[in-house]
């Protein structure tokens, strides 16, 4: 996928026109509020660290932003910000982790999990997901393991699926998990980004969850490097500690900037940015069965689609090269989100707006008939 970033990026510059479907990330920038209250900080602080855990008023944002949304008591004191969910998942896996240990991940999944866990020294059991289930793991699949996980991560809306787990189910993962001393390590990135189906956070069912955020997706603000792990009162001191080595803080202007990010005020602006990904979803649900593209994801949220592209290729990493080299539309392969069978799969971003998710899949639309 960074391969196929970087070729977006020198057609660019050779003024070659392409239409990005390849990437997860929003095409709008920070909420009016936060570039406000940017420009504040920048005048009248040093920006020089903050604590380890992070600037005491956004992790109090974060809470209170956590505890309205899902109904569910959050401290302050447990929201750890880290830079970007990136170090968040860092900083998790090495305080509850042991080389060697299992841990059980979604097969589509992102990739930065396995990538992480493997350089760590972890073993992942993959939970095969498929259309049958959303494309979302189940405890059933859990209690099928060959090996017990001493954590589980779940992310939804996934990535890069975009389907949302049923409340139902994640309670019955998060009562696996503390039924068999496993970490459940809820990604939660995605969250406010939900076109009508509902989103529950793992710590309405267990407070024994990681619960990992973020600015860059629902909040639009992936260059500020922001995010935050919740974490039990025993995983406060150790990931402080983790922390404090890693990266000593996250940014101060992201986390300056990013109080604003909770108002109503920017709420108004971002939820806009999600109609507008629920329009490239509808586009693309109407559109690719009538170009021959017609078994995928149905998303419920996010900013992903993952379909089906079996009929024409059994390597997708060349088809992709071939769409973009011939056609100018840049889409992400799915080997790199699913190493068995995603060689058959691409994942395509609802970020692009709507006039151009109607032109690149025209544009899909004629490569395909070649």
């Amino acid at each position: 996928m960074m391969q196929m970033l970087d070729q977006v990026h020198r057609r660019k510059r050779e003024g070659k026109d392409t239409i990005m479907f390849c990437a997860g990330q929003p095409t709008t920038g920070a909420p009016e509020a936060v570039i406000n209250e940017a420009e504040i900080a920048l005048r009248s602080s040093t920006l020089g660290y903050t604590e380890v855990v992070g600037d005491r008023e956004f992790r109090e944002r974060v809470a209170d932003w956590h505890s309205a949304t899902y109904g569910v008591e959050t401290s302050a004191d447990n929201v750890i910000v880290t830079t970007g969910s990136s170090g968040g998942f860092v900083a998790a896996f090495l305080a509850t982790l042991d080389h060697g240990d299992y841990v059980a991940m979604s097969t589509p999944g992102y990739p930065a999990y396995r990538n992480i866990l493997e350089s760590l020294g972890a073993k992942i059991l993959n939970l095969r997901c498929t259309a049958e289930t959303r494309f979302q793991p189940t405890a059933q699949m859990l209690e099928e393991l060959p090996h017990k996980p001493k954590a589980v991560i779940v992310t939804s809306p996934g990535n890069p699926t975009g389907t949302i787990i049923d409340p139902a189910e994640l309670e019955k993962i998060a009562a696996w998990c503390d039924d068999n001393d496993a970490v459940l390590i809820s990604d939660e990135d995605y969250h406010g980004m939900s076109f009508g189906r509902p989103l529950a956070t793992a710590h309405q069912f267990s407070k024994n969850a990681i619960v990992v955020g973020t600015l860059s997706k629902y909040f639009s603000m992936t260059g500020w490097r922001v995010g935050w792990i919740i974490v039990p009162d025993e995983l406060i001191t150790p990931i402080e500690n983790l922390q404090a080595s890693l990266a000593l803080c996250a940014p101060a202007i992201g986390q300056a900037a990013g109080r604003a990010a909770f108002t109503l005020e920017a709420a108004a602006e971002l939820d806009e940015h999600v109609e507008a990904y629920r329009e490239a979803r509808e586009v693309f649900v109407e559109k690719l069965p009538e170009i021959g593209l017609g078994t995928f994801a149905d998303p419920d949220g996010g900013l992903y689609l993952w379909v089906d592209v079996s009929e024409y290729t059994e390597d997708s990493e060349v088809w992709a090269q071939q769409l973009i080299e011939e056609a100018g539309v840049a889409v992400a392969p799915g080997v790199d989100f699913d190493p068995e069978l995603g060689h058959k799969w691409i994942r395509l971003s609802l970020c692009a707006s709507k006039e151009d998710t109607l032109e690149g899949v025209r544009r899909i639309g004629e490569f395909l008939k070649k």
